[in-house]
């Protein structure tokens, strides 16, 4: 069985692609990931306020408990 060479060039790049993602976090480094500042809830209010702007100038109805749209004045 044969495979052409466009497949044979596709399945190279996909192989490739997927191996650049790998990445190994040596123990002095996780120090670092899981600190405070990097968790991205570490700031409710910030977040809910954010994310209410963001709902209100989009007229997006629905999406992580924001209902409906608007000026987001209220």
């Amino acid at each position: 069985m044969r495979i052409s060479p466009v497949r044979l060039a596709l399945l190279l790049v996909m192989v490739a692609l997927g191996a650049t993602g790998c990445t190994t976090v040596q123990p002095w480094e996780r120090a670092t990931l899981s600190s405070y500042s990097m968790r991205p809830d570490r700031d409710p209010l910030a977040q809910a306020m954010a994310e209410h702007i963001y709902f209100s100038r989009e007229a997006a109805a629905g999406g992580r408990s924001v209902g409906g749209s608007g000026c987001g004045c209220n």
